[in-house]
């Protein structure tokens, strides 16, 4: 999915377009999905593909919603330098929404975390089956 960043700004708030368009990053512990417990599924909020299931979320204490493992092709992976810091930034498979970052300290069996700012995603307590794919619509 690709669109002009004056397209991006029509679609998202602000906070969203920073974070997801501009790679920035929400304040730590102030996400509204971060205490989330209810099952679902975990989307896009661009693009409204969905990244991860509920069953793969877990409290890792870093202050983002953290969770052990993607939805298979959902997400795609850079190497990130910016901050001093070598990571591995995650972005949306399918239209390049910076999501957060992945490190290598997460629980079994995966031993992966995937940090993910709440603002990069909406939540729909659907399951994946019945989740239908669609452009986001106006989150403004």
């Amino acid at each position: 999915m690709k669109l002009t960043d004056q397209q991006w700004q029509s679609r998202l708030t602000d906070e969203q377009f920073r974070v997801m368009r501009l790679k920035g990053t929400e304040a730590p512990y102030t996400g509204t999905l971060l205490h989330n417990q209810a099952a679902g599924t975990y989307l896009c909020a661009c693009c409204h593909q969905p990244l991860f299931l509920s069953d793969n979320k877990f409290d890792s204490g870093c202050g983002w919603p953290s969770f052990s493992a993607s939805l298979p092709e959902q997400v795609k992976y850079q190497k990130d330098f910016s901050h001093g810091m070598i990571r591995i930034e995650i972005l949306c498979a399918h239209c390049d929404a910076h999501l957060g970052h992945v490190f290598e300290d997460g629980p079994k069996p995966t031993g992966q975390r995937y940090c993910v700012n709440s603002v990069s995603m909406v939540f729909t307590d659907e399951q994946l089956a019945n989740v239908v794919s669609k452009d986001a619509p106006t989150t403004k």
